[in-house]
């Protein structure tokens, strides 16, 4: 496995655990509910599993760096527009 891929996944988690947190309080702001923050909780955290594994086994070069700094990009907002 190239280290690119693991420096990749790295970075991806280490965005995608504050996103899914932020998407969580905002659910829990909106809703009030408990179960509906669970479950943007796992759909966050399903997502970013998915996307992990892409880019560890079969995502191009470019598109895993694109989705990195995605992912990275949306936390920041999100953490700045809270």
């Amino acid at each position: 496995m190239e280290t690119w891929r693991v420096i990749a996944t790295a970075l991806l988690a280490a965005a995608g655990l504050p996103l899914t947190l932020v998407v969580m309080a905002k659910v829990r702001d909106r809703t009030q509910s408990s179960g509906q923050v669970a479950l943007g909780g796992v759909v966050t955290f399903t997502l970013l599993v998915v996307l992990g594994v892409l880019i560890l086994t079969v995502l191009p070069g470019l598109a895993s760096w694109v989705l990195v700094a995605g992912v990275g990009a949306a936390v920041s907002v999100m953490l700045l527009a809270s």
